[in-house]
């Protein structure tokens, strides 16, 4: 009886530690960087993200603007460069999806704005990719 028990314990054991490992999954809530970019990713300065400032998104008359995330970006990417490839965005104005990720609903978000514990939550973004074509 003693090696049957030990069995039952050692399967249960194993069982426990796989259910454990299966609900313990870090890759859904990591840290995400924000920034203002445009339709190509390219960071442009934040007051073209900012639904408050009435530029309609569009401060240059031509190109919308969107908030881009990825939990591949850090702070400090200049206004010009193009963030890695990747990362997901949604429009500027989008309430729904700011508020889904801890942002404020409206008003201006500073580049490289750092959220902890976000990627997957964001349910309403769109646009799951861009091109790495700079």
């Amino acid at each position: 009886m003693s090696s049957r028990s030990v069995s039952l314990t050692s399967t249960f054991l194993l069982l426990a530690a796989g259910g454990a490992a299966a609900c313990d999954n870090d890759d859904d809530y990591q840290d995400a960087g924000f920034y203002c970019a445009d339709a190509n990713g390219t960071v442009v300065d934040e007051d073209y993200c900012d639904d408050n400032d009435n530029n309609g998104g569009s401060g240059l008359g031509v190109l919308p603007f969107f908030i881009w995330y990825s939990s591949a970006y850090r702070p400090g990417y200049p206004v010009g460069s193009v963030l890695p490839a990747g990362g997901n965005r949604f429009a500027y104005n989008d309430r729904a999806a700011r508020q889904s990720f801890g942002l404020p609903a409206s008003g201006k978000i500073a580049n490289g704005t750092v959220k902890t514990s976000v990627v997957g939550k964001g349910g309403a973004a769109r646009g799951s990719g861009k091109s790495s074509g700079g």
